[in-house]
């Protein structure tokens, strides 16, 4: 097996580089649409009149539906193409932001919230699949790692429009052009970024390991030639046939059953890397925010322009991430990143420990204010430096290419489902103790050390071929 630290070539074609942006074009769409709803809740709840019950289901029914997107989506890239994917998502971004905007009463919001929910599923596994698969081995990580960044850049986009289209109609529930209601806008602003994905989709190549995966390997040869133009590409051709020819010896062809609980080991390494990126709590972790920023001095009306600080620095340290994976590698990232998480979710943890009041309504004594505020900021960093780019690029390397569409949509749905029961749970547990709250974050992200420690090999520098062959050999059949 070469070096994993063979760099073949230097450069990278402008092309590919040009290709793995537009991929990462559907997340963008990610996070635009599953953020946007957070400027427009109170709105909506006085609008159509909802109870909190139903209030919290609105906005967190769209999980649902990513989980179903993130599943079906392996289904329709292995069977269609990554293309078509692509295509479809659009269409259901379009359908939502559209639904949503123009919504009439609850019931078909929360359908228009499960469309958007099913497009943003089938980004979340399209975009870091096609990245992977048009990506060269030394660069991999870090185009793959653009999928975080379009993420983060969605968010801020989403926060930053929410906030502008408040600010100018003097609210969320007011008026603004055509006499439609802000957080309306709120929702339709998606329509650009959705039609703007679908333009990009019609004018993408297929993934050259698909082509040859459906015998067609001429078409496949023309587009190694676009985006590998000094590389070999009948060693290329080579390598993933003899992948398919090895899968299909071992098991039957796009089979992912094993002996493991039902499903291969490696597809459960997948899944385990998913769940624990959500259950560090990250989606939920500013849920007291507001509190935490009125513990150590801000007012109120900050807690907005807070919010959109943090998502630049999301922006901000995804760019170290990307800028450090393919040439630190992964496994010392996602390590350090464990143990800031970790440090960070413990101090929070006891920071709280020490507040006084009850609910919403406490306050941080002394220095745990500042020192619960530094630690939140860690936290973030730390995630994002780390566990929110890392995990993307390794779903997209590590499952066999004859199953890689369906495994990692199983292990995003896996991903969804778990952002689904941290995000319900969270207020309960909130009301109950924060202290152990933060306490069984701090636990999950000491328990991703030894995870990835013990079981997630270094693919850094690596084909995919060559990383699915090191991922299997680490985790056997039997």
């Amino acid at each position: 097996m070469p070096s994993s630290t063979s760099t073949p070539s230097a450069t990278v074609p402008r092309r590919v580089i040009g290709l793995a942006v537009a991929g990462a074009v559907g997340g963008f769409l990610f996070g635009f649409d599953s953020s946007v709803v957070n400027g427009a809740v109170d709105a909506i709840s006085d609008q159509f009149a909802l109870s909190e019950a139903v209030t919290g289901f609105a906005v967190a029914v769209a999980l649902l539906g990513c989980a179903a997107g993130a599943y079906l989506a392996g289904k329709v890239a292995d069977k269609y193409g990554r293309i078509p994917a692509m295509k479809l998502g659009a269409i259901l971004f379009l359908a939502s932001a559209l639904g949503t905007g123009f919504a009439f009463g609850v019931w078909d919001l929360i359908l228009w919230r499960l469309v958007g929910g099913l497009g943003i599923g089938l980004a979340s596994v399209i975009a870091p699949a096609y990245i992977s698969e048009i990506s060269p081995r030394h660069v991999r990580g870090r185009l793959a790692s653009l999928q975080q960044l379009a993420i983060t850049t969605g968010i801020f986009a989403a926060l930053l429009s929410d906030a502008l289209f408040a600010t100018t109609a003097g609210g969320a529930g007011e008026p603004l052009w055509f006499g439609i209601d802000a957080w309306r806008w709120m929702f339709l602003a998606g329509v650009v970024p959705a039609v703007v994905y679908g333009g990009i989709a019609f004018t993408l190549p297929e993934s050259p390991r698909f082509l040859v995966f459906k015998g067609r390997e001429e078409q496949a040869r023309a587009v190694f030639a676009t985006i590998a133009p000094a590389e070999d590409t009948d060693r290329y051709i080579r390598e993933i046939t003899d992948a398919i020819a090895e899968d299909s010896l071992a098991e039957r062809k796009g089979s992912l059953r094993g002996r493991t609980f039902g499903l291969m080991p490696v597809v459960w390494v997948g899944i385990i890397l998913s769940v624990l990126q959500q259950f560090v709590g990250i989606n939920v972790i500013f849920y007291y925010s507001t509190t935490l920023w009125k513990a150590v001095g801000f007012g109120e009306e900050s807690s907005l322009a807070i919010s959109v600080a943090t998502s630049v620095t999301n922006i901000l340290v995804t760019l170290v991430a990307i800028a450090l994976v393919d040439r630190i590698g992964r496994r010392p990232i996602l390590l350090a990143g464990s143990i800031g998480m970790a440090v960070s979710l413990a101090t929070m943890a006891m920071a709280f420990a020490s507040a006084t009041g009850e609910g919403s309504d406490i306050s941080l004594p002394g220095a745990w204010g500042p020192v619960a505020l530094v630690a939140a900021n860690v936290f973030v960093i730390s995630f994002g430096a780390s566990w929110g780019p890392l995990v993307w690029v390794l779903l997209g390397e590590i499952f066999p290419s004859r199953i890689r569409a369906r495994a990692l949509g199983l292990a995003a749905a896996a991903q969804w489902i778990a952002n689904f029961a941290i995000t319900l749970s969270f207020p309960v547990m909130a009301a109950a103790s924060l202290p152990l709250t933060y306490g069984m974050y701090a636990l999950f992200a000491a328990s991703s050390f030894f995870f990835v420690f013990f079981k997630v090999p270094e693919t850094n520098g690596m084909s995919l071929e060559q990383a699915e062959t090191l991922f299997v050999a680490k985790t056997p059949t039997s």
